[in-house]
């Protein structure tokens, strides 16, 4: 009895196995689920502490001059409080795309500029849309370092 069990257990881990390797959705959706990714990510933030203070809002304090929260509504023409706006010590740089303030150095949808997409499998670091299930230096997340001699596989380092 033992024994079998031992077997199907056997047999259905190397079919999970099989899965993983065989579907590119399996890492991306599992690293999207990371919580620790997420903090760091392009996307995740709540707000953004501009580097300096939009000098335009008037009599509003200076903390609200100062903070700009994700998807903040904007327009190009009449309000446009993130054309070009350093934020975080400028780990972030936001842009007013489709009437919404969108970090164009982590947004895959808006990668290195408004409307820029990255493709399936692909982060934006930094503004450059980046494989990240290969890349030794962005592996599996942006700016997650292998090892050296280790390599990037499926977004994992030292994966074989």
């Amino acid at each position: 009895m033992a024994n079998t069990i031992l077997k199907l257990t056997t047999i259905i881990l190397s079919l999970l196995i099989s899965l993983a390797l065989n579907n590119s959705h399996f890492v991306s959706s599992t690293d999207d689920l990371n919580h620790d990714d997420q903090i760091e990510d392009e996307e995740e933030a709540e707000e953004y502490v501009l580097d300096t203070p939009l000098p335009h809002l008037g009599p509003r304090s200076r903390f609200l001059a100062s903070v700009i929260k994700k998807g903040t509504h904007c327009d190009r023409e009449t309000n446009n409080i993130c054309n070009g706006v350093p934020a975080n010590k400028g780990r972030d740089m936001l842009f007013c795309c489709k009437k919404h303030c969108r970090n164009v150095l982590s947004d895959k949808n808006n990668c290195g500029v408004c409307g820029n997409k990255c493709k399936h499998g692909e982060r934006c670091c930094g503004g450059v849309c980046t494989n990240v299930l290969s890349n030794v230096h962005h592996c599996g997340k942006c700016k997650k370092e292998c090892s050296p001699g280790d390599l990037c596989g499926n977004g994992f380092c030292g994966y074989a």
